[in-house]
């Protein structure tokens, strides 16, 4: 049978060009700082997305931990979207790491309303309180339907922030779909931000591996912290060869992803029982509600892989559906055709 992952991007093969990168890196020992592919990534990156110094880290939950540290004092406050991947994905790591308290706001697009915040802002002058530190965003916002951050808005926080002295960190884990999506450079939407993440092996297609962006002061303490999580790498130019390989080849084509999320959402929008917002879908993320089904949605992904469509239920009654370098159009066809016969299926049982 014929399977189609529609899971999420981080499922995506390296391309046979990919590897032959990763074959030929010429490599060192990276944690004394003599590895030249990772240093050639290193640079790329901070120059893509503007910034002085980048470091290269095994995964996204680590240089966003990282980042954590490195701008934190154990017992500061941060705040965060309530369904960001730092406080949903990452195990209470800015607790076990950090000794971070974190505060949480809610928003239909991910987006934090510096009115909300400003009355749980503390000084560190009260000692009954933790001082709040650092504002933390993510673009694109993945429980949130892969949305956009708003420019606008994402400055009116930069705004908040330089009032009352924090810092603005970005999970810029698929910053580069945001990048494609809005038509802005990635430096343009790093910008406003202290420090920036961004995985490489999510659309763009590395197999492994995050680049952490920042002042060189601020990557100066981010080394020690990726040192204490264990993120020290000895020859990792061969990993890093495919992040460059991402970054140099691979951005642009996102658009492509986009492409036909919209149009795997316009197809399943008249599926029996499933509720889907076509002009919702932004990047590469397609949701799709479950309860006019009366199934929840862990059974409807159930259902599907059934049939050789696999993808992710995002709650009791949301489905997820996550197009990447590895479907084409033929893929996203078949797929919308499984998802219409199964929920009609599902929908007039025999």
């Amino acid at each position: 049978m014929r399977t189609i992952d529609l899971r999420s991007d981080t499922v995506t093969q390296p391309s046979a060009e990919m590897r032959r990168a990763m074959a030929e890196a010429p490599v060192g020992d990276d944690v004394f700082g003599d590895d030249p592919t990772v240093n050639a990534l290193q640079g790329f990156a901070a120059a893509l997305f503007g910034k002085d110094a980048g470091l290269f880290f095994p995964s996204g939950t680590m240089s966003n931990q990282a980042a954590l540290i490195a701008h934190t004092r154990r017992g500061d406050e941060i705040f965060l979207h309530e369904r960001s991947h730092i406080l949903m994905y990452e195990q209470g790591g800015a607790a076990v790491h950090g000794a971070l308290q974190t505060r949480c706001f809610a928003s239909a697009d991910g987006m934090l309303d510096p009115d909300l915040m400003e009355e749980f802002v503390h000084a560190d002058d009260d000692p009954h309180l933790a001082p709040t530190r650092l504002v933390a965003l993510e673009n694109t916002h993945n429980r949130c339907g892969g949305r956009v951050l708003d420019r606008g808005r994402t400055l009116a926080v930069r705004e908040f922030c330089d009032r009352h002295g924090l810092l603005l960190h970005l999970d810029g884990a698929r910053l580069c779909n945001a990048a494609v999506a809005s038509g802005l450079r990635p430096a343009e939407l790093a910008a406003p931000f202290d420090s920036v993440s961004v995985c490489l092996s999510k659309g763009l297609g590395a197999p492994v591996g995050s680049v952490l962006l920042g002042s060189r002061e601020f990557v100066r303490r981010a080394l020690r912290a990726r040192k204490l999580l264990g993120g020290g790498m000895r020859q990792a130019g061969i990993v890093a060869a495919a992040g460059l390989y991402a970054l140099q080849h691979n951005v642009e084509r996102l658009a492509e992803d986009h492409r036909r999320a919209r149009l795997l959402a316009a197809r399943i929008a008249a599926a029996a029982g499933l509720a889907v917002e076509p002009a919702a879908v932004e990047t590469n993320m397609v949701f799709a509600d479950t309860r006019r089904s009366g199934l929840r949605a862990a059974a409807v992904v159930e259902l599907l892989a059934a049939r050789g469509l696999l993808c992710l239920d995002e709650g009791p009654f949301t489905v997820r559906f996550v197009t990447h370098l590895d479907v084409d159009d033929d893929d996203i066809a078949a797929a919308a055709d499984l998802i219409l016969d199964t929920m009609s299926a599902a929908s007039n049982p025999a």
